[in-house]
């Protein structure tokens, strides 16, 4: 295996612009695999960069450490992911996105209704919940999630 292949982790810490701590913790929790030398230091692929980078994006989307693990099972371990191993990750979290990004479209709406009609009155708001009739529906934002 050429050497250049594989890089610090101090490295990848520079590279990914995350703590040499959370990489650890993403180590210790199954997202990424060192490999160690005779002196027992770690070293990762550079296509790690790719992975850490996707850990990032998927928290900034909402997803949890869970769900990120089971996406990056579905990765080859040992060997750089292709493009269609990608494409298999993006494929399976496409739905979920869909989903967030329709709730976030329509939360947007309602509150720019909200916010831009002008009333600042809670006695013909909209969303105003009068004898709290929402109460019965289940918890949470009724009026904004339903």
């Amino acid at each position: 295996m050429p050497e250049d292949r594989f890089i610090t982790i101090g490295t990848l810490a520079r590279r990914t612009g995350v703590a040499v701590s959370a990489i650890r913790f993403y180590e210790e929790k199954g997202l990424l695999q060192a490999l160690r030398t005779k002196g027992n230091q770690r070293r990762f692929m550079r296509s790690d960069i790719r992975r850490i980078s996707f850990i990032l994006i998927a928290q900034k989307l909402g997803l949890g450490l869970a769900e990120i693990e089971t996406e990056l099972a579905r990765l080859p371990q040992g060997r750089t992911p292709t493009v269609a191993d990608w494409q298999k990750v993006s494929r399976s979290i496409r739905k979920q996105l869909d989903a967030k990004i329709q709730l976030l479209t329509l939360t947007r709406t309602k509150l720019d209704q909200c916010i831009g009609c002008g009333c600042l009155s809670l006695s013909k708001c909209q969303l105003y919940n009068k004898d709290d009739r929402a109460g019965a529906a289940g918890p949470g934002p009724r009026f904004v999630l339903d």
